[in-house]
């Protein structure tokens, strides 16, 4: 049976912030945009998340939550270079890693013979080991299959880990609410919720057939997590799967040629980012996303081979007949990168499928 590690910084870039400045240390802290830009936070310290603020929160509304918050702009190379840091830690213990973000990250260390080959011992070994070179803390989950250890990693925050063993994975699987699993977001969960089904154990209970009927591809998935089957061997060489760009803007706009002014800039710089991060790799999908003034987003998407500002201009128009009067605070687009399987077609309020 494998060995998987989740490794999760703890409120990453806040807690580089804290570490630099300490004159900041046990006041609420969070690194975003600013207010006057509509910007937006992308992470915050354990003092602020006591007043509700959370990333992807508006700046100006986390200021009106707490007042007092500090408020600092984001030093992504410095971030970049501690993550960097970070990466050589954890190749001491596996070289099979699987990134996630500059913050978190899968390890297998199934065939790791330090510890005598106790992966709790090796978590624990990994956290101090960035403790003691870069001064910021992390937390862990240790499972045998990846979802788990993922779900671990954020029971015992901040600074802490839990583990998943083999004997306790079926009572721990059983109790585990189904929003806790990776990919089921708000919408997944409330669609569940109206056949009943609020943890593993009512899955379990559950006959699968009708779960494929009602999900699909994911109701099979869904039906397996239930169990704690999660047969994906970590991915050392994730690819990238899309490149996107977008925009808040300073003050809400209403009409199709406000947002094509914006969505003409964004398409310039999409075109470099693709040339910088997807040189070489076909565009199989193009998106438009838009954000209205009550925080609700919507996209749309079509097949594409292109970067085609035509295409893009219709998706515009399809996205804007669902403002319904609302104005728009962001405009966004993203090519998806073709990994040679069929693209998707079609259009969604939201897109929440589980990670299979």
């Amino acid at each position: 049976m494998k060995k998987i590690i989740h490794i999760d910084m703890d409120c990453f870039y806040a807690a580089v912030e804290m570490r630099d400045f300490p004159q900041y240390r046990g006041k609420p802290l969070a690194v975003g945009g600013s207010r006057e830009r509509r910007g937006v936070i992308s992470t915050c310290n354990y003092e602020a998340r006591k007043f509700g603020i959370h990333s992807a929160m508006a700046t100006a509304y986390a200021l009106k939550l707490c007042p007092n918050l500090i408020l600092r702009p984001g030093r992504m190379a410095e971030y970049k270079a501690i993550s960097q840091q970070i990466r050589e830690i954890f190749l001491q213990y596996s070289a099979v890693i699987e990134p996630l973000s500059l913050d978190e990250a899968f390890l297998d260390v199934s065939d790791c013979a330090l510890f005598q080959g106790s992966a709790t011992r090796i978590a624990s070994a990994i956290r101090a080991d960035i403790l003691q070179q870069t001064g910021l803390t992390a937390s862990a989950g240790v499972a045998p299959v990846k979802f788990l250890a993922k779900v671990a990693s954020d029971i015992n925050k901040p600074n802490g880990q839990f583990v998943v063993t083999p004997e306790t994975l079926p009572s721990f699987v059983a109790s585990l609410p189904l929003h806790k699993i990776p990919g089921v977001g708000k919408v997944t969960a409330a669609r569940l919720a109206q056949w009943q089904l609020y943890t593993c154990k009512d899955v379990q209970r559950f006959p699968e057939h009708q779960l494929v009927a009602q999900f699909g591809k994911f109701g099979h998935a869904l039906y397996q997590r239930a169990f704690g089957i999660d047969e994906r061997a970590l991915n050392p060489h994730r690819v990238r799967k899309s490149v996107g760009v977008e925009t808040t803007l300073a003050q809400d706009i209403f009409t199709q040629e406000q947002c094509w002014q914006v969505l003409q800039g964004l398409i310039k710089e999409l075109a470099s980012r693709l040339q910088r991060y997807a040189a070489g790799r076909q565009i199989g999908k193009l998106v438009v996303k838009l954000k209205f003034a009550d925080f609700r987003q919507t996209t749309i998407e079509s097949r594409a081979t292109a970067l085609s500002p035509y295409l893009l201009s219709s998706l515009l128009t399809q996205a804007l007949q669902r403002a319904q009067g609302r104005g728009i605070r962001l405009v966004g687009i993203a090519a998806g990168l073709s990994a040679g399987v069929e693209t998707l077609h079609g259009q969604h309020e939201q897109q929440l499928e589980l990670n299979i």
